[in-house]
């Protein structure tokens, strides 16, 4: 766990991103032979990748209105 703990929000967001794409690529486990092997829930790796979203627009400070709708009615 210490190389994660030097990595930046952005580099740690990555890993994150690489993870989740090796799964949709290779799938969430596979066996060969007598061996399996499963990979990381996709369920905590989006809830982490959730996470680290909102500490990299933290850092940068450009959080004021990200992720804002803008609904205009006209009046019908």
């Amino acid at each position: 766990m210490d190389k994660f703990e030097n990595m930046t929000s952005e580099e740690l967001l990555q890993q994150v991103n690489n993870a989740i794409a090796t799964i949709l690529i290779g799938g969430q486990s596979y066996k060969i032979g007598s061996r399996q092997l499963t990979r990381a829930d996709m369920a905590q790796l989006r809830g982490l990748k959730k996470d680290l979203e909102a500490q990299v627009v933290a850092e940068t400070g450009n959080d004021l209105l990200d992720n804002a709708v803008v609904v205009y009615f006209d009046g019908r």
